[in-house]
């Protein structure tokens, strides 16, 4: 049975065929349940883009678990790896395009309409195993190339952007949803600042108004949702 919990803004926890897996782990933001130093037993950090709320604690969190590697576009997994002082073999840099192969899993890096500090490119994150696929969409406007991305990953679960100003907001991520197709869409980085307008209830209903097949689950920080889709 996989899990993913919600630790507030845009970061996860994903436990997928055995891993722990952290993904955009700004743990010190202020909805999270969880503080970088309680992030434990950890295997892969997992950063779609170079903005400080998705960059947030990786330096500090990859540190204090010897066993972890960090996965992100090539440039971005240097640069952090250069502030964690961690040596090659635990990093895994990429680029848009198929999977890379990390501990079992099938990780690939997917388009995003955004920017990245000057740190590489803003990416999304797939991450299939054998229990799920995953798509995390990063910070993004939506783009028709999500149909693209539903064909050929065909993702379970949808963890899509709704706040706004910065990226998707309800509107734009309630037609994400129709391009992707997923089983579950959960929404993410909304009420964090005041500038992310996005309400999940307004999300919810637009998806339901267009009477798509996805279930849309609302997590709060610290929830929880476990699932499994095995053939």
């Amino acid at each position: 049975m996989a899990k993913l919990t919600y630790l507030g803004h845009a970061a996860f926890m994903l436990e997928l065929d055995g891993k722990r897996i952290l993904i955009d782990p700004w743990l010190s933001n202020p909805l999270s349940p969880m503080k970088p130093e309680e992030a434990k037993e950890i295997d892969l950090v997992v950063v779609t883009h170079g903005h400080f709320d998705h960059i947030g604690d990786a330096p500090k969190i990859l540190k204090n678990n010897p066993q972890a590697k960090v996965v992100a576009v090539y440039e971005l997994a240097s640069h952090i790896a250069k502030e964690a002082g961690i040596g090659d073999d635990r990093v895994v840099g990429g680029n848009i395009g198929g999977p890379m192969k990390v501990d079992g899993l099938d990780i690939a890096l997917t388009p995003a309409t955004h920017s990245s500090s000057g740190i590489g490119v803003a990416t999304g994150v797939v991450i299939r195993g054998k229990e799920a696929t995953v798509y995390h969409a990063g910070d993004t406007g939506v783009f028709m190339d999500m149909r693209l991305i539903g064909e050929i990953y065909k993702p379970h679960v949808a963890l899509l952007p709704i706040g706004g100003h910065f990226t998707m907001d309800p509107v734009e991520a309630a037609k994400a949803v129709e391009l992707l197709r997923p089983r579950v869409a959960i929404p993410m980085h909304y009420g964090t600042f005041p500038l992310l307008y996005g309400k999940p209830e307004e999300f919810k209903s637009l998806v339901d108004s267009r009477c798509l097949s996805t279930e849309v689950k609302v997590l709060k920080p610290g929830e929880s949702y476990e699932f499994s889709f095995k053939k």
